[in-house]
């Protein structure tokens, strides 16, 4: 039995019409030297483990919490379950537009999907197959693979072609929570330990894919306030 779930984001203000959910809406390419220098590339390796496997990680981390970080209206709940190096964020599941407020400790990289996809087999079982999980890489990539628009702004600097950032499981994973063996695929922000301070972290994109009635047109709206070391502000933006 497969499962599948994907989850996404598009942003606020000028953002959001930039990646409104329309036929033909362009991949944002942009370059910019001063966002691109917080950004890891889609090759890094982080305490050990590739970006791919960071991936899995984190799909674990959100489906593994009481409530999935990507329900939370306001950043209520984005301290659940950070004990690692790499602090997780989330995106939505596409039904609201959040605006989330989070206090995240020094020193920690952040990874944040801008759109993505899991696939998951249930039951899990120890010996998948390469050719069950080749099936499974290929679903999560059905989506990704017709990515329609997409723009992130790191303290309102543009990051630069988004595409850079797909990052796919190089193998299948185990999905704790849900008993299952997965495939990742999708867009991602690896942040490097952002200085001390207040941060806006903006993401909209959209996937448009005639090949899935359910989230083929998927479309992500979201945006942290990310106090490095502490609050230093509550007023958002």
């Amino acid at each position: 039995m497969n499962r599948r779930a994907r989850f996404s984001g598009a942003t606020f203000a000028a953002v959001m019409a930039a990646t409104s959910a329309s036929a033909g809406a362009r991949v944002e390419r942009a370059a910019s030297p001063a966002a691109n220098s917080w950004l890891l590339p889609a090759d890094t390796v982080v305490e050990g483990a590739s970006f791919g496997e960071w991936t899995g990680r984190w799909w674990n981390w959100a489906l593994s919490q009481p409530i999935e970080p990507f329900l939370d209206p306001d950043g209520r709940i984005c301290d659940r379950g950070q004990d690692g190096p790499v602090w997780y964020l989330a995106g939505t599941d596409g039904s609201f537009d959040a605006h989330r407020e989070c206090v995240v400790p020094e020193g920690k990289y952040l990874l944040i999907p801008i759109i993505n996809m899991v696939q998951m087999r249930v039951p899990a079982t120890a010996h998948l197959s390469s050719a069950a999980c080749e099936g499974l890489r290929r679903s999560a990539a059905v989506n990704n693979d017709n990515l329609a628009s997409a723009v992130v702004l790191v303290d309102g600097v543009k990051v630069p072609d988004v595409t850079a950032f797909r990052v796919r499981s190089g193998r299948c994973f185990e999905l704790a929570a849900r008993n299952a063996n997965a495939a990742a695929d999708g867009y991602w922000l690896f942040l490097r330990p952002l200085p001390r301070g207040r941060h806006v972290i903006t993401v909209g994109a959209n996937y448009d894919s005639g090949r899935d009635r359910g989230y083929g047109t998927m479309v992500q709206n979201f945006e942290y306030v990310v106090h490095v070391g502490g609050r230093t502000n509550l007023t958002s933006l």
